[in-house]
């Protein structure tokens, strides 16, 4: 199974990104998808959570600015991200729970991250 994240880049501030991630591999179901980031000299925190029925959540911080959605056929989350501010520096990584062919439970699996530079 492999996660495949695109969409990242440098935006000026009040701009706008959208990312993507593909999951891909011997897959039964996917579960809850999310987007985390990690800033330099910082944690990595969750950003945005979309779960398998739609329901999403998404850290105080991008609330209102950040989207999160998803699209079942083709194991793909995305985040749209507007109104960028500079503190959105970081490098995103997308993740999600996958039930695997020959597996019994769901496992999180990650992306390799994309990198996305507010800056002017």
């Amino acid at each position: 199974v492999q996660l495949q994240a695109s969409g990242g880049g440098l935006v000026q501030p009040g701009g706008s990104l959208r990312l993507s991630c593909a999951v891909s591999g011997s897959i039964l179901s996917i579960g809850a998808m999310g987007w985390h980031r990690q800033a330099p000299g910082k944690q990595r925190e969750l950003v945005a959570l979309i779960t398998s029925g739609g329901n999403t959540d998404y850290v105080d911080s991008v609330k209102g600015r950040f989207t999160i959605s998803r699209d079942n056929a083709k194991n793909t989350v995305y985040l749209q991200m507007n109104s960028l501010k500079s503190e959105g520096t970081a490098v995103y990584y997308c993740n999600a729970r996958v039930l695997e062919r020959g597996s019994r439970d769901y496992r999180g699996r990650w992306g390799q991250g994309t990198q996305v530079t507010v800056s002017s």
